[in-house]
């Protein structure tokens, strides 16, 4: 898993179309969960609106399993799919946006909807300030008390952690680690303490 760009605070923005009112919203949420809770916060704020639409990618940005969108009463196809696919092809994960519209009674029909959503999130994305994520991933190891500190050094070098450890015996420690880097890593170890020191991945 690479590192890749997510949001780094949330962006609105607000823009009147023949008398109709879209306020876009877009915000770093971490998995589907969080990404709804997102849409149910804005729809909270926003109880008058007429429509709610909204997409996700919850999770990284070549990540299928994380997506969804709604067009919230919309005419199907004008309203989630484009504001979607800007998200898609913008390649920022774990980002959610909510469209508000408060209607100002003239029609826009098919075409001035999907270019209204999906021109919303052009422009809020336009301002989004992004920070780089790197996937982590978890391995267990048991070390020696004389061992902990080359343990702690490798971690520093290649900007992992302690998640958890346990003082006995010996050491339990539970590290979590640069995902695209790890297999690296683990061999390093491997190396530099003459084979006693096994990273197991941590399923």
């Amino acid at each position: 898993m690479q590192p890749y760009p997510v949001p780094a605070e949330s962006v609105t923005f607000s823009e009147e179309i023949k008398k109709s009112r879209f306020i876009t919203f877009l915000a770093r949420t971490e998995g589907v969960e969080a990404a709804k809770a997102f849409i149910q916060d804005v729809r909270h704020q926003h109880p008058a609106a007429r429509h709610h639409c909204w997409a996700f990618v919850a999770g990284a940005p070549d990540d299928s399993q994380q997506l969804g969108f709604s067009d919230d009463g919309e005419p199907a196809g004008t309203a989630g799919k484009p504001i979607l696919s800007q998200l898609m092809g913008s390649g920022i994960g774990e980002i959610t946006a909510v469209v508000v519209r408060y209607y100002g009674g003239i029609m826009l029909g098919t075409g001035g909807l999907v270019k209204a959503y999906g021109g919303g999130i052009q422009h809020a994305l336009k301002q989004l300030t992004v920070q780089q994520k790197v996937p982590l991933a978890e391995f267990a190891v048991q070390c020696d008390y004389s061992q902990l500190q080359l343990v702690e050094t490798l971690l520093s070098q290649v900007g992992g952690h302690i998640l958890r450890s346990e003082f006995g015996a010996a050491v339990d420690l539970v590290l979590a680690l640069p995902a695209a880097d790890a297999t690296v890593t683990v061999s390093h170890l491997f190396d530099i303490s003459r084979g006693t020191l096994i990273l197991r991945p941590v399923s």
